[in-house]
């Protein structure tokens, strides 16, 4: 949105497609948070053209395809600004397949959109700021929260406390939260070792400095930090390091005319993301002075985001949280012990077909990124399932001149 607004502002022609009906991302969902409002009037008032669609291939260079409700569209572009976000992180623990064991972002996520939770008892778990957030929302809808796990140590969460004493705006929302949750215990050292149940989710089993508690539930909310979305950049050919899109100091690509803004450059919350849109649209539009002075802003930033890397790190103890018989790939039921004994993720597709399933890989892909320390070697179209049809046809030229944008 803020990539969008500062090229339109600034005499592009530009437009966005968006995998969600409304923008906003997973952050702001379309809500009318003072911020979103902002920049969803900005577009408003800057005209840029608003699509809802899936991007699932680049049939020739700057073109894409897209797949939205009942309609193909094909979007060719000057310049192109990624801004793919992330997603969380799951690692597989006997019972995480179970009914109601549930992304902690995915749990706020659908009560924003209307789930019901009042009254049901949640259990919070994995690691890093997201479980505080998640934790005070879920309580302000009438949930009950029995414990907070975080897997971080006491010690490293005091250290990461200094790193925040340069943000005073992150320390009153972090007060904020801790008022909010006011009551639900916060355990450091503690993690999900296993799910029980019949149909559904009834209770977790938590590891608490080494000693094991079982905590009764109808949910359990379990993240283990987040994962950008690189799929995208890797098809257009864009460089990776460290499993994040590298960029210049104007947020460019090593590809020519591809930007990226946001989490998939490296996991920094929505204040770095919205910098590093800004610097994007504005360099996209030749406005490069524009763009250099807000360097220093997100160097700040970006010194908190290695903070934040650095302070919620996954603890080795972690890996071996699967039991031989635990389902690591979901969509192919492809289990722990089948996959132990291959050497890296392309043969573990070829004899187990693990990440071949409708996820494509991002579920297990980054489980077994943390427990085998595999990397996935390519990405190929289409980077989402789509309907056949999709796939073997191209729309109707007319369509490209109503949809497609430039930027």
């Amino acid at each position: 949105m803020a990539a969008a607004a500062h090229a339109a502002e600034h005499g592009q022609r530009v437009g966005i497609i968006d995998d969600n009906a409304a923008l906003g991302g997973q952050i702001w969902r379309g809500q009318s948070e003072p911020t979103a409002s902002k920049w969803a009037e900005r577009l408003r008032s800057s005209g840029v053209t608003v699509l809802c669609g899936r991007i699932f291939h680049e049939p020739a260079p700057h073109t894409l395809l897209a797949e939205g409700d009942d309609v193909l569209h094909e979007l060719r572009y000057e310049r192109l600004i990624l801004a793919t976000g992330a997603r969380e992180r799951f690692l597989p623990f006997p019972g995480w397949t179970l009914a109601n064991v549930m992304g902690v972002g995915g749990v706020q996520a659908m009560v924003k959109s209307g789930f019901p939770i009042r009254g049901k008892r949640v259990v919070i778990a994995g690691t890093g700021p997201l479980l505080l957030a998640a934790a005070a929302y879920l309580r302000r809808h009438g949930a009950e929260i029995p414990i907070i796990c975080e897997q971080v140590s006491w010690a490293r969460l005091a250290r990461f406390s200094t790193a925040l004493l340069g943000h005073p705006r992150k320390i009153v929302q972090g007060l904020q939260l801790k008022r909010q949750f006011a009551g639900a215990r916060f355990c450091a050292n503690s993690w999900p070792v296993a799910a029980s149940g019949k149909s559904a989710i009834e209770a977790v089993t938590t590891s608490r400095s080494g000693k094991m508690e079982t905590f009764s539930c109808d949910y359990l909310a379990c993240g283990f930090h987040l994962v950008p979305n690189i799929e995208l950049p890797l098809l257009l050919g864009c460089q990776i390091e460290n499993s994040c899109v590298h960029v210049d100091d104007f947020q460019r690509t090593t590809v020519a005319d591809v930007f990226c803004a946001g989490e998939p450059t490296g996991i920094g919350g929505v204040e770095l993301s919205l910098v590093e849109g800004e610097i994007a649209g504005l360099t996209a539009a030749g406005r490069i002075a524009e763009a250099s002075s807000l360097f220093p802003k997100r160097e700040k930033l970006q010194r908190f985001a290695r903070s934040l890397g650095q302070a919620f790190r996954l603890r080795p103890e972690l890996r071996s949280l699967p039991a031989p018989e635990t389902i690591v790939c979901r969509c192919e039921d492809v289990r722990y012990s089948n996959l132990r004994e291959h050497t890296g993720w392309r043969d573990a597709k070829l004899q187990t077909r693990c990440g071949m399933g409708p996820c494509q890989g991002r579920i297990c892909g980054p489980a077994t990124q943390f427990l085998f320390k595999w990397n996935p070697d390519s990405v190929r179209p289409p980077i989402f399932p789509v309907h056949v049809e999709n796939m073997a046809s191209r729309p109707d030229p007319e369509l490209c001149e109503t949809t497609g944008g430039r930027e």
